[in-house]
């Protein structure tokens, strides 16, 4: 599991448009966010507000980046129903999920099941992870990474 001060995994990410983008393409801090399913509710107020502070971001100088095990069609629907300016990646084979280390076991009412655990990874324009979110709770944390964000800049 990767550490804040590592380089970020240099993992490859299916795009919403079928297109797959190397991380390491990327010559800009990055948002990385991973969240376990498209249209429920903590998922969809996250992917929400990080759309909300998309133009801070952009000013920011920091891209930003929602990834779930859902494929392109779902992504599509998910950001047309709710107008996201986010854009998603699917990571259909769980190797990003795997390599930051968010596929983990979770409880449900007693039941213990595989899934992905919400985080967030700041990563810097040399590809090091600048900071690190994990079990994110859904209210205030893209206000929060937002302020990390715009620190990257000095």
């Amino acid at each position: 599991m990767p550490d804040q001060g590592d380089l970020a995994p240099d993992v490859t990410l299916q795009m919403a448009d079928g297109s797959d983008m190397k991380l390491s393409q990327l010559k800009r801090p990055l948002v990385l966010y991973f969240y376990p399913k498209d249209d429920t509710s903590g998922c969809t107020v996250e992917a929400k507000d990080f759309s909300a502070h998309r133009a801070a971001f952009d000013a920011a100088g920091v891209a930003v980046l929602g990834v779930s095990k859902n494929g392109p069609k779902d992504h599509a629907k998910f950001t047309k129903k709710y107008d996201l300016t986010v854009p998603l990646a699917t990571d259909a084979d769980g190797s990003v999920c795997e390599a930051f280390g968010t596929w983990v076991e979770k409880s449900l009412y007693g039941r213990k099941y595989m899934g992905i655990e919400r985080a967030t990874f700041l990563i810097d324009a040399d590809g090091r992870l600048a900071r690190i979110w994990r079990k994110v709770a859904v209210k205030g944390h893209a206000d929060e990474v937002l302020a990390a964000a715009r620190a990257l800049r000095g």
